[in-house]
């Protein structure tokens, strides 16, 4: 197999199909096989009974049939090669085309899955399981576009070229795992038919210092038997462990149960099985055990049909006592959770969250894992995607997180790892944030050396830096820290003598990836002989009362001198010619107070401003340019241009007042 999924044997569901048409012996042979979930022996006798068969219509049943092994054993690849066989054959029901959909997408082949899930709305227009195809396969390759930011990478010295699976953390440190496997030397000699593999056991490992970890060794035959044994949780404490098991005959089918053993050191007691199981039903299966935070209870996943059952496999919550066994009957973690399928892999995250395995909602392929939040005592809801890279278009299962870390354990058989299902790691990186830029004169356009770009961040955080002879800055590595990080707004201030400071803001807030600000800051000489205009400070004709345009023109110069707080200004008013030299020298001095009057309205120290009516002695434009000019609209823009408010530092000596 290409592709494929171990936890059939520990709990998928098993696929039902029915034929009315009659069948030889192999065939029979077959559907029991099938009907007991020994896919792996059901394909054999499927192809075996297809080579046999001279009736058209059942051959092209038993290749369907072949592709609905592969397909409940996940290998997807072949499920699709079987599904466009029987096409071919002339196979009937166009639910091949739907399913031919599915494995595509569980092998992140997107756009062929949109067009086999078109295929199947031709034929049965008003299925709306080829739009949800659809719209699930958009929504996956976006995902694949944008992945978050946790890295993933497979724990190659715990994977085998078997199945590996579902690790739990045995210690403290969380420097000891055990998990499934089914590498060579497990406990039973016999094959699983329903893999055509070893049996599970359990196996454990331990990380050293330099993160590498040892050859894994087989638990005790305590723990391990003939059947399968997987999916291990461990309490806080590391000293009880609760496991899967199930009991495995020839050619009988059983279900699974959950185990419990103490632990002490590196050895196990003789685990007792938990009593969940209604009595007279050997088929049900119970498994994948997680704790919760307070570890009072066990939540696990089951395809029993308590109340409030959704389907395929349900999550499930039962009490436990102080000695950890469970009290009362269990009870279905209802609609929020459970879906009409498979609903597995629990886990309970530090902060209350619960982790699952789905495949039953939206997903990028097969089986997803989801996060969903707590709500109340003994609920969770709003369930999310984790999505790329975590989630892929193959089957994504059992994580485990180290604590409260970003970081942990999941399975997958993906494309990358060493066999079947596979351990993966992954980690969330830290966000890598840098801050650097260059200040500039602005009136000449270049480098500004010598400039201070000072820094305080909402963290505590206070830096500053002087520009260098190309007016660059840096704030990036700060010894084996950074400057700037995550979650944290920064105050920039840039600033000269003889210059107009420049604030600034920048924030690492909402961000989701590494970022370095560039920044430009222009500052503006100001001494005695550098002249700032202002933006158009409007009055109405011969008058000097500001009208509200005006009022918001001067924000630029009230924000100006809330930002140098030390300098002391001379705010001066022009005119054109337009009318007498007194009556425009009164004019400009009336309309210079005018916005020193509204500047101290609106709380500047009035000391710190100087009103200077020039009227028309400062022209911009003489009049002879202006009667040189051709048209009317020409000259009235040169007047405009006379009629100007502007102004100019006097000092920088001002001391504010102690707050």
């Amino acid at each position: 197999m290409t592709t494929s999924k171990f936890l059939a044997s520990l709990f998928l569901s098993v696929a039902c199909f029915s034929s009315a048409m009659a069948q030889g012996k192999l065939a029979q042979e077959a559907d029991e096989a099938f009907k007991k979930g020994f896919y792996f022996n059901a394909i054999e006798l499927y192809k075996k009974a297809y080579t046999v068969e001279k009736q058209a219509s059942t051959k092209a049943e038993l290749i369907f049939k072949v592709g609905e092994a592969y397909r409940t054993l996940g290998d997807a690849e072949q499920a699709a090669v079987w599904y466009e066989k029987a096409n071919k054959a002339q196979y009937t029901d166009p639910v091949t085309y739907l399913y031919i959909g599915d494995m595509l997408k569980q092998q992140g082949k997107y756009a062929d899955a949109i067009a086999a899930y078109n295929r199947f709305k031709e034929k049965k227009p008003g299925d709306m399981r080829a739009e949800a195809g659809i719209s699930e396969s958009q929504q996956a390759q976006a995902w694949k576009d944008a992945p978050t930011r946790y890295s993933v990478d497979p724990e190659v010295l715990l994977n085998s070229p078997q199945y590996d699976f579902t690790p739990g953390f045995a210690d403290k440190k969380n420097e000891l795992v055990v998990y499934t496997s089914t590498r060579p030397g497990s406990t039973g000699v016999e094959t699983d038919q329903i893999i055509g593999e070893s049996f599970s056991d359990l196996f454990t490992s331990s990380r050293d210092r330099l993160g590498k970890w040892s050859e894994p060794v087989k638990l005790p035959s305590v723990i391990n038997t003939a059947g399968n044994e997987g999916a291990p949780i461990f309490n806080e404490k590391r000293n009880l462990m609760y496991f899967t098991r199930c009991p495995m005959e020839k050619k009988k089918v059983f279900g699974c149960d959950i185990w419990m053993s103490k632990k002490v050191g590196n050895n196990y007691s003789e685990p007792v099985i938990l009593p969940l199981r209604p009595e007279k039903n050997d088929t049900i299966t119970i498994g994948h055990p997680a704790l919760n935070k307070e570890e009072t209870a066990l939540i696990f996943a089951s395809d029993m049909k308590w109340p409030g059952h959704k389907g395929g496999k349900d999550l499930y919550m039962v009490k436990l006592d102080k000695d950890g066994n469970t009290v009362g009957a269990p009870t279905n973690l209802g609609a929020d959770i459970n879906t009409v399928k498979d609903d597995m892999f629990p886990f309970v995250r530090e902060d209350g969250a619960l982790y699952f395995a789905s495949n039953g909602r939206a997903s990028m392929g097969g089986l997803d894992i989801y996060r969903a939040e707590k709500a109340g005592e003994s609920g969770w809801s709003a369930v999310s995607n984790l999505q790329s890279p975590i989630n892929s278009s193959s089957d994504d299962f059992g994580i485990a997180f180290e604590g409260a870390e970003e970081r942990g354990f999941f399975t997958s058989n993906r494309p990358g790892g060493k066999g079947m299902d596979d351990i993966w790691r992954f980690y969330l990186p830290d966000m890598v944030f840098g801050l650097q830029g260059t200040a500039y004169d602005k009136l000449t356009g270049q480098p500004l050396s010598g400039a201070t770009i000072s820094v305080v961040g909402t963290n505590g955080s206070n830096f500053s830096a002087i520009t260098d002879d190309n007016g660059g800055f840096s704030f990036v590595e700060n010894g084996k820290d950074r400057y700037i990080k995550e979650n944290t707004t920064y105050s920039i201030l840039a600033e000269k003598e003889g210059y107009l400071v420049v604030k600034d803001q920048a924030t690492t807030v909402g961000l989701n990836e590494s970022t370095t600000f560039v920044k430009e800051y222009f500052l503006q000489p100001a001494s005695k002989v550098d002249v700032i205009n202002l933006p158009e400070v409007q009055y109405d004709l011969g008058k000097f009362e500001l009208r509200p345009e005006g009022k918001d023109s001067l924000e630029t110069l009230y924000q100006t001198l809330v930002d140098n707080e030390k300098i002391i200004i001379e705010l001066s008013a022009h005119t054109d010619t337009r009318d007498s030299d007194a009556r425009n020298l009164t004019l400009s001095q009336n309309r210079a107070q005018s916005c020193v009057n509204y500047l101290v309205t609106k709380g500047i120290d009035p000391v710190r401003m100087v009103a200077k009516g020039y009227g028309e002695t400062k022209p911009r434009i003489t009049d002879a340019q202006i009667k040189a000019m051709k048209t009317e609209e020409e000259r009235e823009a040169a007047h405009q241009q006379n009629r100007r408010t502007e102004f100019r530092v006097l000092s920088y000596d001002f001391v504010p007042k102690a707050n």
